[in-house]
């Protein structure tokens, strides 16, 4: 029997599986994130051929958008079920004028914005009140390499479980699951959405797949203090020493933090993109709404990278979680991507960005998905501290069988006496730095040197009088391109 009158995806997974090991909730919620984290690179590794232009898959979630790397959002499309009352008014961080609001003020319900988007892009759906299925988490991912779906559950007793399967039958019934309460809620939408599922083969994934789901999945778990591994790679620095253990409550603190605020922001920056597929919006709006998606992406990247970070800090051994992850890139494709975002963090603090790159960029060895964060919000940071008008020389030159990349401040100043003085910086926790005259908040250096260290690379802090803090990062050339 059911607890309603539809099984939830729960109930769908548990009936199809002759075992379930018991665990705590905070481990269920921690195969959780892990199961995610490893779908996201699974993702970006089986879609990473094909262009970006074209729709590659399609992704049911809830309680909202569990993927945001850029990537995987112009691949694949995403629809959220939610059993929240949707209010777009309510979804805005500021005051809008009467313009906006009389075009917002048509939007009476999610149907009448999926209406006027039936591509499922990015779309919402809502669960009824009384469906079990709102105190779930899940992710239906169809993609035309594997299905699969994961559930995080919470039963009555507060307690949660963690189940997934990859078994295309599986994957169907929690479709099925899911279709069944579209007709009771969205009925004019079933048709398309469930042509959109079918479009996928219902065939069981290559094991090849498999096997590179649980390698991602093993990469992602945390290695326990009594199991630790020695293994360093070849072209990696001698690790340096890590920062001070945090406590265990400041790195839950802190994951909880990242999670609480990335999910709105995603929420509100999937509605935002909706609204600018309207094409009845004003000029005026149009600029607003997408400098509100800019906002949401740029404090989402942050928060991820947070949560990266404190997940690090739980590893017995970070060259471990390094060594795993790290494979020749071509630095020149990060670059380009980021060179732009760096320039408008500039420009948005009256600060100039002058960047200096040799003719050819060699290949380096790092962390794929998480090189352009970590350089991102370490230029972010970086501006933050400066004074308006000052200017940021970024320069990438080689050196040796590694690749420079140097930040320095330049100020406009003839005063040969001038000195500067460092930012004021105050610690939150072991964690977290403070910065008083900015209001901002982010990874203090010690955990920024230990992300470094985690994707093969080093950082060098240092402080100069009169050139204020110059700060120089190194990334391990591909062995084939050392001198």
């Amino acid at each position: 029997m059911y607890e309603w009158i539809l099984p939830s995806l729960k109930e769908v997974l548990s009936g199809s599986q002759s075992h379930i090991a018991e665990c705590s909730t905070a481990k269920a919620e921690q195969q959780w994130r892990v199961s995610l984290a490893a779908t996201e690179n699974l993702l970006l590794k089986t879609l990473a051929t094909t262009s970006f232009d074209t729709t590659q898959g399609l992704v049911l979630a809830a309680p909202a958008p569990l993927f945001s790397h850029p990537k995987l959002t112009q691949q694949l499309q995403t629809v959220t079920f939610t059993a929240r009352p949707f209010n777009p008014l309510a979804l805005m961080p500021f005051m809008m004028p009467s313009e906006m609001a009389q075009n917002i003020n048509n939007i009476e319900s999610i149907a009448e914005i999926n209406h006027h988007h039936p591509t499922f892009q990015e779309s919402i759906l809502p669960l009824l009140p009384a469906d079990p299925l709102g105190s779930e988490q899940f992710c239906l991912v169809f993609t035309d390499k594997f299905r699969l779906v994961l559930v995080l559950a919470e039963h009555q007793n507060g307690k949660k479980e963690f189940l997934f399967s990859f078994e295309p039958e599986v994957v169907q019934k929690a479709w099925q699951s899911l279709g069944a309460r579209v007709v009771l809620t969205n009925p004019e939408l079933f048709a398309d959405l469930d042509i959109k599922v079918q479009n996928y083969p219902l065939v069981a994934p290559d094991y090849h797949t498999i096997i590179q789901f649980s390698q991602l999945l093993l990469q992602e778990l945390t290695v326990t203090e009594n199991n630790p591994v020695t293994h360093t790679a070849s072209y990696c620095h001698s690790p340096t020493p890590p920062p001070k253990s945090p406590s265990r409550s400041d790195v839950e603190l802190l994951q909880a933090f990242a999670h609480e605020v990335r999910t709105p922001l995603t929420t509100i920056r999937m509605m935002t993109r909706l609204l600018l597929k309207r094409q009845d919006l004003p000029v005026n709006v149009i600029s607003r709404l997408e400098v509100i998606d800019h906002e949401c992406t740029e404090q989402i990247d942050r928060m991820e990278l947070l949560f990266k970070a404190a997940e690090l800090e739980n590893l017995s051994q970070p060259s471990k979680f390094a060594n795993s992850q790290l494979t020749p890139m071509c630095l020149d494709q990060v670059l380009q991507q980021s060179i732009p975002r760096w320039q408008q963090a500039a420009n948005r603090r009256n600060l100039t960005l002058n960047v200096v790159l040799p003719k050819q960029l060699p290949t380096v060895v790092s962390n794929p998905a998480m090189l352009d964060r970590v350089l991102t919000g370490l230029i972010e940071n970086f501006t933050r501290s400066l004074p308006p008008g000052s200017s940021i020389q970024v320069q990438v030159i080689p050196a040796g069988d590694q690749l420079k990349l140097q930040l320095s401040p330049q100020f406009d100043c003839q005063d040969k006496g001038y000195t500067t003085t460092p930012p004021i910086r105050k610690s939150l926790g072991q964690l977290l730095m403070f910065q008083p005259e900015t209001g901002a908040i982010s990874l203090n250096m010690a955990a920024t040197k230990h992300l470094f260290q985690a994707i093969g690379g080093k950082l060098i802090v240092r402080q100069r009088p009169q050139n204020g803090e110059v700060l120089t990062i190194f990334l391990p050339l591909e062995v084939s391109h050392q001198v």
